[in-house]
């Protein structure tokens, strides 16, 4: 029986659950060396009650394959409030785009994308991000991310579905990490 991958929102704890350990199993710090660099990684442990707040705000996109959750794409309302955005969202008041300060813009964040072990290759991650065109673009013009310079990987898949980097930065918080930022137009 041939697999059928569903792409949609979080709306159950138990999917809520299901990312959090998908998460866990992906972190740099729990993974080799060999696999982050083969495979990509995933920089921050959100907490579980984080994830819950984000989702009440911005629902998370998810792939599913049964009930399985097997892919994640976490949404963030610029509004967020925990000190990992806080370097992304200060270097964001700082940037403009199109001649036009982001502050002045409509846009929301990706906060970290993840396709578990076994699905990868199966373009589940472009279809977790054209659910997030299909979710959110009606009530923005951008989506917005960072990724570290260390996960090439991540930054060519985002290349692929047509994300640009428009700017570089390190951070002063504990991952001491620089990040690329980069931005999906959905205007055009």
């Amino acid at each position: 029986m041939e697999e059928i991958i569903e792409f949609t929102t979080v709306q159950t704890e138990a999917e809520l659950q299901q990312l959090y350990t998908l998460m866990q199993a992906n972190l740099l710090a729990n993974i080799t060396a060999a696999v982050a660099q083969d495979q990509g990684f995933v920089t921050i442990p959100y907490e579980l009650d984080l994830l819950r707040d984000m989702n009440t705000q911005a629902p998370h996109i998810i792939a599913k394959d049964g009930d399985q959750v097997v892919g994640y794409a976490l949404t963030a309302s610029p509004r967020v409030k925990h000190p990992f955005f806080d370097p992304l969202l200060e270097t964001l008041s700082t940037l403009t785009y199109k001649n036009k300060p982001l502050s002045e813009s409509s846009y929301y964040l990706m906060g970290q994308v993840c396709v578990a072990e076994g699905y990868r290759g199966r373009g589940i991650f472009d279809g977790m991000y054209q659910q997030h065109r299909k979710t959110y673009s009606a009530d923005f013009d951008y989506l917005i991310t960072d990724i570290s310079v260390r996960n090439t990987r991540s930054q060519a898949a985002h290349r692929r579905v047509g994300f640009q980097p428009i700017h570089t930065f390190t951070d002063s918080t504990a991952t001491h990490d620089t990040w690329v930022v980069v931005l999906w137009d959905w205007t055009c």
